[in-house]
């Protein structure tokens, strides 16, 4: 009888759906260039919490965003001060910078001309915004500067909050189409649109209405998510239910939270729906009457020494013999517990069972072992993933 191998699966996961098809726009140029929409992966984005004209520090922030793998940094410019620091902060960063832009459309050429990825701008609350479409479309185009139209529930143009009488999905799609036609008459379609709200289902029925009516690229964000914990709730939701769908180019995650919390929980995201290669994984059971070691411990004790690692690794610390070898078995390394001892999987293998007492320090070596073999082999965690239109 020929023996079955019960080792890794070799197949990937398929991708949940096919992505809609969007037109492609650049942001950047050069080696700092991150094209979004088309057949580009989806790109993360987060946001400076400094005061701009603050130069030394806003750079500051924006290096450790890149750290943290963020491919796309919007500033904010509410004054002219801040307008007057954009050349030198787009010219330092290591990411492409996008000027945000309010109230005064001033500021929209300052950023064009200050070296600029991109500009932000929200039509509901720039003063005589449309009568100036013609200027910046002009002035956006010969610089080869993309427009994100952006569009939020707080800040509605009142002429549609009087139509609605609230911002509903319906006012935020017409809002920011209309905006979009006034650069489409003079030619000018290097858009980006977004149209965020703070509930994740008025959110998620405005991008699928607006997906089915145009083919901008889309910037995917549920805005004042809230604190950390609630944020990440709604923003995974709401994100996770578009991009199955195939909806979305670009996401920022919006905390109440440092900027590089933004930016891994829109990693983890991706990675979570095969959008992007994973990094570090731990998949631990929830303990119950059938546990036979500390598996709260357990797994917090091999997160903490694997921190840092910079290959994608799926480790699984089980607690029982129930579901433990299956789990342990499909992962890249993993442990199944039981009678005070640990059997350890190595590409689904038992390779060693060791005392509980030393399995924490055996899965980080076997860890560390695996990630030099990846490295030498050139494997990174948190690459993109591309995912074609069909």
């Amino acid at each position: 009888m020929t023996a079955v191998s019960l080792g890794m699966p070799t197949i990937p996961p398929r991708p949940l759906a096919q992505r809609r098809k969007s037109r492609q726009i650049v942001v950047g140029r050069g080696d700092k260039a991150v094209p979004v929409g088309g057949d580009a992966p989806v790109s993360v984005q987060s946001m400076t919490t400094t005061v701009t004209a603050d130069v030394n520090a806003t750079l500051q922030q924006i290096a450790e965003l890149t750290a943290a793998g963020c491919q796309i940094v919007r500033v904010a410019v509410p004054s002219q001060d801040d307008a007057d620091a954009l050349p030198i902060i787009a010219k330092k960063s290591q990411i492409p910078v996008i000027a945000d832009i309010h109230f005064q459309p001033k500021y929209v050429f300052a950023a064009i001309d200050a070296g600029c990825a991109a500009v932000r701008v929200n039509p509901g609350n720039i003063k005589k915004f449309d009568d100036k479409v013609k200027e910046i479309a002009q002035a956006a185009s010969d610089a080869g500067v993309p427009i994100r139209i952006g569009v939020n529930a707080g800040s509605l143009d009142p002429r549609l909050l009087k139509k609605y009488g609230r911002p509903t999905a319906e006012a935020l799609v017409e809002s920011a189409l209309w905006e979009a036609s006034l650069f489409e008459e003079h030619g000018f379609r290097d858009i980006k649109i977004s149209v965020k709200h703070n509930d994740p289902v008025v959110m998620i029925n405005a991008y699928r209405m607006l997906a089915e009516q145009c083919d901008y690229p889309l910037h995917l964000g549920v805005t004042e998510a809230g604190p950390a914990f609630q944020g990440t709730i709604k923003s995974a939701v709401a994100f996770g239910a578009l991009l199955a769908e195939g909806i979305g180019d670009t996401i920022r995650v919006s905390l109440s939270a440092p900027p590089v919390e933004e930016v891994k929980v829109g990693i983890a995201i991706l990675e979570a729906l095969g959008l992007r290669e994973r990094g570090l994984e731990i998949v631990s059971c929830p303990s119950c009457g059938r546990a036979q070691v500390d598996v709260y411990k357990l797994a917090e004790e091999v997160t903490a020494g694997l921190e840092g690692l910079k290959v994608p690794l799926r480790v699984a610390v089980m607690g029982c013999v129930v579901n433990g070898p299956g789990e342990a078995r499909e992962a890249d390394l993993g442990v199944a517990s039981g009678n005070g001892k640990g059997q350890i999987f190595v590409k689904g293998e038992v390779v060693k069972t060791v005392p509980e007492s030393k399995i924490v320090e055996t899965l980080i070596e076997e860890a560390l072992k695996i990630a030099e073999e990846m490295e030498a082999a050139g494997v990174v965690s948190g690459e993109p993933r591309v995912s074609v239109a069909e």
